[in-house]
């Protein structure tokens, strides 16, 4: 009974409990390896030797087989004529997430450019939600297992993407010798994962083999379970540089196109964007574990590429200081005194200006893009400037070579006084019997003077700056330099310079006309016996004397009797103006499409449409009996429109103000219109 403590610690283990005293050591270790318990230190230290020896052995021997040619595999189809369900079935309750439950129809996503690669172990990730498989890589033999598990760990960290050994990939090139079954089993012994598919391609013809197993181990085969599989090829260059979009911009189902759901294709397309990691290696490496994916054949580059992402950092980190500059001089409190920001707010070329600058600063910037669609957005900008740039030194080389500008210098004094003419000659026809209408002649002849002096001052102001005007259109015609928006900007502003005088005639008019509309519905409700609350806002009844119902009605009958005056003079002026607002709008509308156009992402659509995703569609490569179904997954490209629709970029705010219904309410009733409003509510 008594023990001694020398005999207590050698009858302990390592980290088991005190073994009973009638054992050895040696019986305790034999025990621990037979009972597959922990035992001691040395026994634990001899059995991972012996397993890590096994596994060198079995990795060793199949590589030789391969060489030799030796590979074979058991093709186990589903029942005959049967085509596997495209719906993943969810795994029951309790079920391992990372396996599926026997008799299920699972998706293999196999990439096109890994079909002629050389045996190997199927590298990927498995997306139990959509019991789907999708490979990225295939490593080829040989290799060390503890090597291949390493790379995967790295490029688990690098991509945050659970890469795993999937299953095996037999390529048979040469007459069998003998079966790698065995080979197999100890491969899915090493690399545990469940389902374990085996995909295997026939030497010299196109048949294929598919299996899923649940491999339980070699000591109950019977407990082993099989599914049905559906191969599904991919291009795997086309699907990592392609952005696949939200559902709202799926395309209308064409007939023979199968759709997939967005959620398996997100998955899918996910998966691969961020395993860029795992495509950084080539054939050419010298690494450890040989990889076949879509860059194994070398690393696509240019060095222009390379050289302008050289230059880029530098060159946008002086572009940005150089517009922050810019930024902080049109910032200053000067410019926000009362005349000048009242002329910057009302001139379309300071806010065209303000919009490119905000382009510029958001281009130039030294951030990273945080997302696909904000990296589409400054490409956008970027070929939307350049492009402006390019039509404004166009037209500044056209006006230059034919010198236009002093062509127009010359003919625009002529076409003042031809335009002044012709409204003197309107002003007299109105100041007569425009029409054969009877019009108050007092009234008439007042209104008709008042405008006539407005024309001689302005006809005076034309010809004082005469003698500028050349040198004034020299200097806009060198601002097309900064784009064809900007010259566009100061086209519309010079029009609204030049028209000021009809824009002035207009709002003596409307005024005079909403004044007298006014005073006629006020005294109507004075003759109703009502009267305008302007507490409460509405219509309330009211006691009036003799007096006053006298007075009101004198007054109602001379506005009566001078409304057509002035309704006369009103709708000319009114359609002059909108004439001129009409030019302004078209002029206005084709910056605003300049600005907005997303022309890069129209590039990208016209010349690669598999980088504007809207979907996927399935074409059957092969359905026979007692074969696996094999589809082509294909990109359906986005549509024009939504493409336009997703990435249109802002403007700086030209669009209507009004709808058809309150524009021509306004008109009636005299109120003033700007059809056209720029950002912060602007006027005209």
């Amino acid at each position: 009974m008594g023990r001694t403590r020398t005999q207590e610690r050698q009858g302990r283990c390592a980290h088991g409990p005190p073994a009973p005293a009638t054992g050895t050591l040696r019986a305790r270790n034999a025990r621990a390896r037979a009972g597959g318990q922990p035992g001691c230190l040395w026994g634990r230290t001899v059995a991972r030797q012996r397993r890590e020896r096994t596994e060198m052995g079995l990795v060793s021997r199949g590589a030789a087989e391969v060489g030799r040619g030796a590979a074979s595999a058991v093709d186990r189809p589903g029942p005959p004529d049967a085509v596997p369900n495209p719906t993943p079935t969810p795994p029951a309750e309790g079920a391992d997430p990372g396996s599926s439950r026997p008799g299920m129809v699972l998706k293999a996503f196999f990439p096109t450019c890994c079909a002629s690669a050389d045996s190997g172990l199927l590298v990927g990730r498995w997306v139990p939600e959509q019991s789907s498989a999708v490979v990225l890589a295939v490593v080829h033999f040989p290799f060390i297992p503890i090597q291949v598990k390493e790379l995967l760990a790295q490029v688990q960290q690098a991509s945050q993407v659970g890469v795993t050994v999937l299953g095996t990939w037999c390529h048979r090139r040469q007459e069998p010798e003998e079966s790698l079954g065995h080979f197999l089993e100890g491969l899915g012994a090493i690399f545990s994962h469940k389902p374990w598919f085996q995909l295997c391609r026939e030497r010299g013809s196109k048949s294929w083999s598919c299996k899923a197993t649940h491999w339980q181990g070699p000591a109950s085969p019977a407990a082993s379970g099989e599914d049905q599989v559906m191969l599904i090829f991919y291009d795997q260059r086309k699907v990592l540089l392609s952005q696949l979009h939200p559902p709202t911009a799926l395309p209308d189902r064409q007939a023979g196109d199968t759709t997939a759901s967005a959620g398996g294709l997100a998955a899918v397309f996910d998966t691969v964007a961020r395993s860029e990691a795992l495509f950084q290696s080539d054939r050419f490496d010298e690494g450890p574990v040989q990889l076949s994916h879509w860059q194994s054949e070398g690393m696509e580059a240019s060095i222009l590429v390379e050289l302008a992402k050289w230059a880029a950092g530098p060159v946008c980190l002086f572009l940005a200081c150089l517009l922050s500059l810019i930024s902080a001089a049109s910032a200053c409190r000067v410019f926000k005194l009362w005349p000048l920001s009242f002329i910057w707010s009302k001139l379309s070329t300071c806010e065209q200006l303000r919009h490119r600058l905000e382009q510029l600063t958001l281009i130039f910037s030294t951030r990273t893009a945080e997302s696909p669609t904000q990296l589409m957005r400054k490409a956008n900008m970027l070929v939307s400037v350049l492009l402006d740039v390019a039509l404004g030194l166009m037209l500044l080389s056209w006006l230059h070579r034919k010198d236009l500008i002093g062509q127009l210098a010359d003919a625009l004094i002529p076409v003042a006084d031809r335009v002044a003419e012709e409204l003197q000659h309107l002003l007299q026809w109105l100041m007569g019997a425009p029409a054969g209408l009877k019009m108050n002649r007092a009234l008439d002849q007042v209104l008709g003077r008042f405008f006539l002096y407005h024309i001689h001052l302005w006809i005076s102001y034309i010809h004082l700056m005469s003698p500028f005007i050349e040198r004034i259109l020299w200097h806009v015609g060198l601002s097309a330099c900064l784009g064809l928006t900007v010259a566009l900007s100061i086209l519309s502003d010079i029009i609204a310079l030049l028209t000021f005088h009809i824009y002035c005639f207009y709002v003596y008019g409307a005024r005079l006309y909403c004044l007298k509309i006014h005073g006629l519905s006020s005294l109507w409700r004075l003759f109703r016996g009502k009267k305008w609350n302007v507490l409460r806002q509405r219509v309330d009844s009211c006691s009036y004397d003799l007096d006053q119902l006298f007075i009101g009605t004198l007054l109602f009958t001379i506005l009566v009797f001078l409304l057509p005056t002035t309704a006369l003079y009103y709708l000319v002026f009114t359609l002059l103006r909108l004439l001129v607002v009409a030019v302004q709008g078209l002029i206005h509308l084709l910056v605003d499409l300049i600005n907005s156009l997303p022309l890069y992402s129209l590039g990208l659509r016209l010349c690669r449409p598999y980088r504007l995703a809207a979907g996927v569609k399935f074409r059957v490569l092969e359905h026979e009996t007692g074969r696996p179904l094999r589809l082509l997954m294909q990109i359906n490209p986005l549509p024009y429109s939504r493409v336009v629709h997703t990435y249109r970029l802002p403007t700086c705010g030209c669009h209507p103000k009004h709808s058809w219904g309150s524009l021509c309410r306004k008109l009636f009733f005299g109120e003033l219109i700007y059809p056209w409003r720029q950002r912060g509510n602007k006027q005209d």
